[in-house]
Parts: structure tokens; C-alpha cells; sequence
């Protein structure tokens, strides 16, 4: 699936809001667990970044799980993308390392839910969910995602 073409499809859009849910569950798990081994490590406004951001990551899951739920697709389970990210991911306690890590995944889902936008908004066809309703909730993910990349940003000049 390309996100350079008009979604297509009910099936399509599950599959692309999936993604979406799979992006946010490694997001959340990743800063989470860098919140939780590198607790000693951070000072407590990189730990609050962390804390929040997995927060933040939770609420866009739901909200992409809620339209999902609309088209009539199931989703992967939290418990198996964060067992993943643990085995896959070495959780790097280094203090760069771990706004470095958080600053591109906070870009990747900005990025991710941008070009997502562009696709809805090129589509003709009518989804089994209201178009405007999807639009709405990727733009306001899309905005929040985008405040991630500043605050991490302003944190990692304040740290230099």
C-alpha cells in the first residue's frame, strides 16, 4: 500500500489506520520504556516528554482504533507490538540517544500521518466512515505529533 495514491478502499484505509495504530503502539512503547530504564539517567522534564508522550501515543491509538472499529477491521494487540520492541530494541540510556530516538519517532509519525491526509483528501470514494470525521482526528494527530517534534527539539537545545 502507497500512501502516493488516493486510498482506494474501506479495506484500504483500515489497513493504512492500522499502520497507524502499529506506529503509535512502537511510540508508546519505546518512550515508555526509555522513561522507565533511564529513569536515573534523565533530568525530569525529558522524563515528563516521555511520560506524555507515551500517554499521547495511547489516546491516538484509541481514537485511530475507534474509526477502525467503523470500518469493521480488527487491530494487533499493544502486548504483542511492545513485546516486539522490546526484543527488537535495545533501549539506548545514552541522554542524546534517547531525544535522538524520540525526536525521529515523533517525525516518522508526523510524516506518516501528513502524507495519510493527502491521500484521504485525494479519494473519491465514499468510506464506510465519515470522510471529514477521519480527516478531522489524522489533523488533530497530525498537529499533536507536530508539537512532539518541537518539544523535543526545544529540549534537545536546552540540553546542549
Amino acid at each position: 500500500m502507497s500512501l502516493t495514491v488516493p486510498v482506494g478502499s474501506d479495506h484500504q484505509l483500515a489497513r493504512l489506520l492500522q499502520i497507524g495504530v502499529v506506529l503509535e503502539e512502537v511510540v508508546e512503547a519505546r518512550a515508555a520504556k526509555h522513561a522507565e530504564l533511564s529513569e536515573a539517567d534523565l533530568d525530569a522534564d525529558v522524563r515528563e516528554m516521555l511520560t506524555d508522550a507515551s500517554a499521547e501515543s495511547a489516546d491516538h491509538r484509541a481514537r485511530l482504533e475507534e474509526l477502525i472499529d467503523e470500518l469493521d477491521a480488527e487491530t494487533v494487540p499493544f502486548e504483542e507490538i511492545e513485546t516486539l520492541v522490546e526484543a527488537q530494541y535495545e533501549v539506548d540510556r545514552d541522554f542524546d540517544g534517547v531525544l535522538y530516538d524520540q525526536l525521529c519517532n515523533e517525525e516518522t509519525a508526523y510524516k506518516f500521518y501528513d502524507d495519510l491526509i493527502e491521500a484521504v483528501e485525494a479519494s473519491d470514494v465514499d468510506f464506510g466512515v465519515d470522510r471529514e470525521r477521519v480527516l478531522e482526528t489524522l489533523r488533530a494527530i497530525r498537529e499533536e505529533e507536530a508539537d512532539g517534534v518541537e518539544e523535543v527539539t526545544k529540549l534537545m537545545e536546552a540540553n546542549r
